[in-house]
């Protein structure tokens, strides 16, 4: 074979190999991108309450899921035009991984995928943010996604986004309005491709503050003794004893003699329910109350 014939020979293996670059671009050209919304609701819950309603306690406030929900994907359909949604994940904690009815309701909900991690005593999460790492190297890796909608602020995070970027994915956080300071971590902020705030407008619709706890005259019941507020106190132990189990109990004992502020309010709230009585403004009798609170738990232990 002279020079000749190789140099035909060269342009013809070219030319086959363009032929199948093109057929490729042809092919990914078909395939239409597509994006997935990693929603932390631990962030979304306190950060949205705190902005419309003033509290980051859920029992303060209802949110209507399905309508936000419906909101994020519209959303983040208009941001990515010519992107497919595969679903939305909603990264939650609950005890013993167990289902509330709320999340139920979520989970009933057309492309929405509810992922649960523990909750314990102090109701604080464990566990989500391994769960949205994994999710998003998973989808990543695989080509499922390009794109990733992260809401969340915890700096924790910023291994989930690094993850699903050394796949090729771009992630965009989302973070919600905060009425003083900022309420997401500075490194999850510098490690995203792109960044998006959702104001009071957009949550206003979905969260309503629940009617205040009714309040006790003073006036019309008769104070009760500090035995009295103590044993009130020490039942409700046992309710929240019998309704938690000794795990949640385990997790709580290293915070004595303080209760976390969620547990704390119900305490009081639940008091005050039961002994008709208001509590507000006496530091005597709420000390009575958590004392034999404690005392209980503490027996059990």
């Amino acid at each position: 074979m002279n020079d000749d014939d190789d140099l035909t020979a060269l342009h013809a293996r070219i030319d086959r190999t363009n032929e199948l670059l093109e057929r490729m671009l042809a092919e990914v050209a078909k395939t239409p991108s597509t994006h997935a919304v990693f929603v932390d609701a631990g962030y979304l819950y306190a950060a949205a309450g705190r902005l419309v309603t003033g509290t980051e306690e859920r029992g303060a406030f209802d949110l209507d899921a399905e309508g936000l929900i419906d909101a994020l994907i519209d959303r983040a359909r208009q941001i990515f035009a010519d992107s497919r949604l595969l679903r939305v994940y909603w990264y939650d904690g609950a005890r013993r991984r167990i289902h509330t009815a709320e999340q139920l309701a979520i989970a009933a909900l057309p492309d929405v995928k509810v992922r649960l991690g523990n909750l314990n005593a102090n109701n604080q999460q464990k566990g989500v943010d391994s769960l949205i790492r994994g999710d998003l190297e998973s989808l990543a890796r695989h080509r499922a996604i390009s794109d990733a909608v992260l809401i969340g602020g915890d700096e924790d995070l910023v291994s989930a986004v690094e993850s699903a970027q050394g796949h090729g994915a771009r992630v965009h956080l989302w973070g919600i309005e905060a009425p003083e300071g900022r309420n997401q971590a500075d490194p999850l902020l510098w490690e995203v491709d792109t960044q998006r705030t959702l104001d009071l407008a957009f949550f206003q619709p979905y969260l309503t503050r629940r009617a205040t706890t009714p309040s006790y005259d003073a006036t019309g019941t008769p104070r009760p003794t500090r035995d009295d507020v103590r044993f009130t106190g020490a039942r409700i132990a046992a309710q929240w004893l019998a309704e938690r189990g000794r795990t949640a109990l385990i997790d709580l004992l290293p915070g004595h003699p303080y209760l976390p502020a969620p547990d704390d309010q119900s305490l009081l709230v639940e008091a005050e329910r039961q002994l008709a009585y208001s509590l507000r403004g006496q530091s005597d009798l709420r000390r009575a109350l958590r004392d034999g609170f404690w005392e209980h738990l503490r027996t059990q232990y």
